[in-house]
């Protein structure tokens, strides 16, 4: 029988007196995530002695990459794929955790010839998985791969490795770029116009004349669902106009089935508690968290939201350091209205741990007078 719990996306309300917290549904680590981080910590128990890398950060979180560092792993790369280990340095014997976001072909190779063994670590998400063996398929019925993605992200750079070899394969980061492509498969823009946006984003041997007549949309598991699927309906009307109503799906591949699952339902789940009214939002997460930036996008929308990696930003209860994503910069504001009751949504994204949100919600708690014990709140919610 299907969950109604998964139809229903109303929040939480946690009642503390002069502090309510509204919780979303859905939030906080998916399967991917817990795979991945269960995995790393049984490489390092059942390896002893030996030197355990990481090919970069498990997950967008610092205090759970800090902790399996703390455990002896080493990372390999940064997120954006600068070298801090020299691939020479690696030996067979030698134990490499491939993260949740998966890896290139070009690296998995690459290790192979080395004769390290990287099946038993791969912590690959299966959604991720998923994305590949539909561009596969698609490869396989002649469709181009248009990827929804962050071009410098390791889950888009992995997916786009997989997929070009058997597709050809570009990357576009959202609605704007996909109307600009839209436009040179209308033939309302030439070459020179395209290169100058996806000349690093497309494929070797790429040919924009041949390889935009029949298209299939996958994405970045991380990103906006709703966007992805914009994007899909964008280009399907595209080659509905383009290509008249016999010829269209001979044109365009219907791909809807890539979205992640907990990724929709996380961000269904925002859409929900934001439909009640609050006075700010606090969104925990990594600050190059790809899915939890999006969280806070949603969030923008409906009330002062204040991105912030873990309780350590919270000065005071007039002061919170906190992290403005489109800049790529921290920012310091006064945050918490006096007036009770404050209304507060708090949420996370699929990297934060929930002792990480607990301790967040343990440090506001601590602004407050008489406020109701937490298992009285937590007993009221339950019987509600």
């Amino acid at each position: 029988m299907e969950d109604p719990r998964k139809k229903d996306f109303s929040p939480t309300l946690l009642d503390f007196g002069p502090v309510r917290f509204l919780i979303p549904r859905h939030f906080g680590f998916c399967y991917g995530v817990e795979n991945a981080i269960e995995i790393s910590y049984r490489a390092i128990e059942e390896n002893p002695g030996k030197r355990i890398f990481l090919l970069s950060q498990m997950i967008h979180n610092p205090e759970v990459n800090a902790d399996l560092q703390s455990h002896g792993i080493t990372f390999i790369m940064d997120t954006e794929g600068n070298q801090f280990i020299p691939w020479d340095a690696l030996q067979s014997d030698d134990i490499v955790i491939i993260p949740a976001f998966g890896t290139t072909v070009e690296i998995e190779n690459l290790l192979a010839s080395k004769g390290i063994e990287t099946k038993k670590y791969n912590t690959t998400c299966p959604f991720v998985e998923k994305v590949w063996i539909r561009s596969q398929k698609l490869g396989k019925e002649k469709y181009t791969v248009i990827i929804h993605g962050k071009h410098n992200h390791e889950e888009t750079r992995a997916t786009f490795s997989h997929s070009y070899q058997g597709a050809p394969s570009l990357i576009l980061k959202d609605m704007s770029e996909a109307r600009l492509l839209g436009a040179f498969i209308n033939n309302e823009i030439g070459e020179a116009d395209f290169s100058a946006v996806f000349s690093n984003r497309i494929s070797p041997g790429f040919d924009p004349a041949k390889d935009l007549k029949r298209v299939g949309v996958v994405n970045q598991t991380t990103m906006l669902a709703s966007e992805t699927q914009a994007i899909a309906d964008y280009f399907k009307e595209l080659m509905l106009n383009k290509f008249g109503p016999s010829d269209s799906l001979a044109h365009f591949a219907d791909t809807r089935d890539t979205l992640c699952y907990a990724t929709n339902d996380n961000q269904q789940a925002t859409h929900g508690v934001l439909q009640h009214e609050a006075d700010l939002a606090i969104v925990v997460g990594g600050y190059n968290s790809s899915n939890t930036s999006h969280i806070v996008e949603l969030c923008e929308e409906k009330c002062p939201t204040y991105f912030i990696k873990s309780e350590a930003e919270i000065i005071d209860q007039h002061l919170i350091n906190h992290f403005n994503y489109p800049s790529k910069e921290m920012r310091q504001s006064e945050w918490l209205p006096t007036k009770p009751p404050v209304r507060i949504v708090l949420t996370s994204g699929a990297s934060c741990p929930d002792a990480t949100v607990d301790r967040v919600m343990q440090k506001i708690l601590s602004f407050f007078s008489e406020t109701i014990p937490v298992e009285q709140v937590l007993e009221n919610s339950l019987a509600k």
